[in-house]
């Protein structure tokens, strides 16, 4: 899967925060050399946005 279109169409919640949250995980995916990253071609974007979209990767908003 290169980009998940098909929940980011039906997402209706916080569209900032999911947002947020693949942008945070593409750079933890990143910096830890996540051999996942080749499985989606190089795609690491893409790959944090289908972790935070198909829940395989949970995130949560603290309170400042």
């Amino acid at each position: 899967m290169i980009f998940p279109l098909e929940e980011l169409i039906e997402y209706d919640k916080n569209m900032y925060e999911i947002t947020s949250a693949a942008s945070r995980r593409s750079y933890q995916l990143s910096m830890l050399k996540d051999p996942e990253i080749e499985d989606n071609d190089g795609k690491v974007v893409s790959l944090a946005a289908r972790q935070v979209f198909t829940q395989e990767v949970e995130f949560r908003l603290d309170a400042e």
